[in-house]
């Protein structure tokens, strides 16, 4: 066998240990959705719902997490969703799955190169954002172009940084509220009844932001990416799991309460419907209301870094959903070759070229483009989350019905059945929820549905096209397949 016969048919090397997989996971979800997109939810929905939001979509993470870590540490494979669905539901479940996580973190990565241009604009405003995409694509690309250890070690200094900025922006928030940091002490709880607030514009408004909030989130499941490529995997991803949820919900509370208490959600300066102010983010603001013009200027500079972290984790997850897609036999083979050093450099590249989307922006308005992106990539989102609670319910009834000894999984969800049924159940009503007022308007904005919702017809097609292609049908829990050591039948 020549040597690129023997790459190609190398398995992925597992070179990350638990602090890069748990880095990366919070590096993944702490980008845009907190920094950037974070004021817009509080001023459309006020800081009640915010806050609300925040919590009720941080409850249903968690579920997924520990769905996904029962999964995960029970198979540790890189293309987590699209096996898992494979086996556990349906084969074309599983393909429709595979491509739509990799389609949702190729679209994300151009997400946050948009985002990126317009954080730069406050810079350089005469610079053209498409020379910053495509210096900062061309950064991240060499980033995951190498081996995987030197994404990780990358990732988690990014995801340090982040961290510490996070945990330094709510000190001084804290500070400021309680007249600590200056003696213009903030409105505080003030911003609360002013004009509708705390909940403003209803359940509507709630399900209007869950979108964005979902979006905000989106990355803790890179634990099941990052699964195929972890050092002891199943001693490593119940570890991250366990910490993982509770550092990133305990950030975002935090953050968008305090925005609320330093800033009302009438303020102009919030975003509202639209991203003409996206470099000004509400972290900045905040600075701004402390007096620490100069630290301002720095967090624009974390919010940038930030940005590019959360387009590197994303750049890794497409790759490697492409690369285990072609190993299924459901992408062209040329996307499972590996370089010396174990990188799916072929699938990097097809990856980076729908990233570079984010050049759309040289012939349409940055704006419209960006949110045309992140409609398009949060509900890719809540798809893959849907198969992950879908693929976690057959499975464990599979693995009971079967005779499995659930005190051998190496991470057991505790709240099974009621974690998958109620991140199923909410992943459906915020999907279809979303837009559901342009529905009532005498005359419907096509556009703006046919953004929102595109990713659900476009997932059905490819499920139910592979279905008539090949035949598949549903699996049956007696026609399970589980690894040798666990499957019951292996051992009599």
């Amino acid at each position: 066998m020549s040597d690129e016969h023997a790459r190609e048919n190398a398995g992925l090397r597992r070179d990350l240990k638990a602090r890069h997989i748990t880095m990366i996971a919070i590096g993944g979800s702490i980008g845009t959705g907190l920094f950037v997109a974070s004021g817009a939810t509080i001023a459309q929905a006020g800081p009640g719902s915010a806050l609300l939001a925040y919590s009720i979509i941080g409850l249903m993470v968690y579920f997924l997490m520990t769905s996904l870590g029962e999964l995960a540490a029970f198979e540790p494979v890189a293309g987590s969703f699209s096996t898992y669905g494979r086996r556990y539901v349906d084969e074309g479940f599983g393909f429709a799955l595979g491509w739509n996580y990799c389609y949702n973190w190729a679209i994300t990565v151009a997400v946050d190169l948009v985002a990126a241009q317009l954080v730069m604009g406050w810079w350089f405003p005469d610079v053209p954002g498409t020379v910053w995409s495509a210096l900062f694509l061309g950064f991240i690309f060499a980033l995951n172009f190498f081996s995987v250890k030197g994404f990780g070690e990358t990732e988690y200094w990014f995801a340090l940084l982040k961290v510490l900025t996070v945990v330094f922006f709510i000190g001084t928030g804290c500070a400021m509220i309680f007249g600590i940091l200056t003696d213009d002490i903030p409105a505080g709880f003030s911003n609360w009844v002013i004009d509708d607030a705390p909940f403003v514009g209803g359940l509507p408004a709630l399900i209007g932001v869950a979108m964005v909030v979902g979006f905000s989130f989106q990355g803790t499941e890179l634990i099941g990416i990052a699964a195929g490529e972890t050092e002891n995997p199943q001693k490593n991803i119940p570890k991250a799991v366990r910490q993982v949820f509770w550092r990133i919900l305990l950030f975002y509370i935090f953050s968008i309460l305090v925005i609320s208490l330093i800033i009302p959600y009438t303020d102009p300066r919030l975003l509202k419907n639209d991203v003409t102010d996206v470099a000004v983010s509400p972290f900045t603001l905040v600075f701004e209301h402390a007096g620490l013009l100069s630290a301002a200027a720095l967090m624009n500079a974390v919010i940038l870094t930030s940005v590019l972290s959360a387009g590197n984790s994303g750049l890794y997850a497409a790759t490697r959903m492409l690369y285990v897609l072609a190993h299924q036999g459901s992408a062209p083979k040329c996307f499972r070759k590996l370089s010396a050093s174990g990188v799916p450099r072929n699938a990097l590249y097809a990856t980076t070229a729908v990233a570079a989307l984010c050049f759309l922006t040289s012939l349409f308005d940055n704006q419209s483009v960006y949110l045309w992106l992140l409609n398009a990539s949060g509900m890719s989102g809540f798809i893959a989350w849907l198969g992950i609670a879908v693929s976690h319910y057959r499975f464990r009834r599979g693995y009971v019905l079967r005779g499995g000894d659930l005190s051998k999984l190496p991470y057991r969800s505790s709240f099974f059945p009621l974690g998958p049924i109620f991140a199923f159940v909410l992943c459906t009503v915020i999907m279809l929820g979303q837009n559901y007022a342009a529905f009532l308007e005498n005359t419907i904005d096509w556009g703006s549905v046919t953004a929102t919702y595109i990713g659900i017809p476009l997932f059905l097609a490819i499920w139910f096209g592979y279905k008539m292609k090949t035949g598949c049908r549903f699996v049956r829990y007696a026609e399970m397949k589980f690894p040798e050591k666990y499957d019951p039948k292996a051992h009599g």
